[in-house]
């Protein structure tokens, strides 16, 4: 028979192994717990085996120190120009200490999504419909600084804050194709009208320059001429006869070549006096001599002939 002390000791040993085990507690990672003593926290247990003392440290909350996301509700946001739209996000945090989280706030998450949804419509709320379309990034920088300052009391992170939608209501998003067309076309005339003014500019220069160039080309002809009659002038003062011959004899060669060049004349006569235009010629003559000595008699001749100049328009 079992004496009283052979079923003891069985039943102590029984109840230290419970006990031991009980004080046993395996935290896995990416996790931390906290223990209370009688409702106290008292400390934090990280990833691995840890002991605490049966019967009078508990495990208080466990909690999960891995980056977590929250997914925002769509809501909706008047902007500050009095557009309704419905914006929806999302948020990632990271708890970076375990007591501040467990023992400052209540409901962490709940309290996270609040604090987002709120700031959201700040945000949001104090922008045009505009920018809200076209500054997507600057909301999210804006919103993140805004919750993770508020957040830091609860010893967590907020590691981002993305607005996922953002949708108008369909008239208004009609009413915004209407006017980015109209936008559209109001460029395209600036451009076409831009690109004739230049076309016209250009054109102007163009005359100005040749109506320049050519006023410069009468100029130095003027200027040519006015030289030439100044040196004639000054030789009929020295009293040199034959440089008026010559002189006369030019203007009338010149003449005679311009009416020569008519396309409605078929027989051109020569509307001059005889006697001048010997004269004239006599005085050219006058000048070959002097220059290239004596001519042949046939030559001397043949200078004095100036009968009818023909010209035919159909040759």
């Amino acid at each position: 028979m079992f004496s009283g002390f052979d079923i003891i000791i069985p039943a102590l040993v029984v109840l230290v192994l419970l006990v031991i085990f009980t004080g046993i507690k395996t935290v896995p990672q990416g996790f931390n717990y906290t223990v209370e003593r009688f409702g106290r926290y008292t400390r934090t247990l990280a990833p691995g085996l840890n002991i605490i003392i049966p019967f009078v440290d508990r495990i208080g909350a466990k909690m999960n120190m891995m980056e977590q996301v929250l997914d925002v509700p769509t809501q909706e946001v008047i902007t500050r120009d009095n557009a309704i739209v419905a914006v929806d996000g999302v948020a990632f945090y990271q708890v970076l200490n375990a007591p501040q989280a467990a023992y400052q706030v209540s409901g962490l998450q709940n309290a996270i999504l609040n604090l987002t949804m709120t700031n959201i419509r700040s945000v949001m709320g104090s922008m045009d419909l505009d920018e809200l379309l076209s500054n997507r990034d600057t909301i999210n920088e804006r919103l993140l600084r805004i919750v993770d300052e508020a957040a830091s009391p609860w010893g967590i992170k907020m590691t981002r804050v993305e607005i996922k939608d953002i949708n108008p209501p369909a008239n208004l998003v009609e009413s915004m194709a209407r006017q980015m067309m109209a936008e559209r076309n109001k460029r395209a005339q600036i451009l076409e009208a831009e690109g004739l003014k230049q076309a016209q500019v250009l054109e102007a220069e163009g005359r100005r320059e040749a109506a320049f160039r050519d006023a410069e080309a009468r100029e130095r002809a003027a200027e040519a001429e006015a030289k030439a009659t100044q040196v004639v002038s000054e030789a009929i003062a020295k009293g040199d006869l034959q440089a008026i011959n010559y002189f006369v004899a030019q203007k009338y060669t010149d003449a005679l070549a311009k009416v020569a060049s008519a396309t409605n004349s078929k027989i051109v006569m020569m509307p001059l006096e005889a006697s001048s235009l010997i004269g004239s010629l006599g005085g050219i003559g006058a000048i070959a001599k002097e220059v290239f000595g004596e001519a042949p008699a046939g030559t001397q001749r043949q200078a004095y002939r100036t009968p009818v100049v023909r010209q035919d328009d159909n040759q």
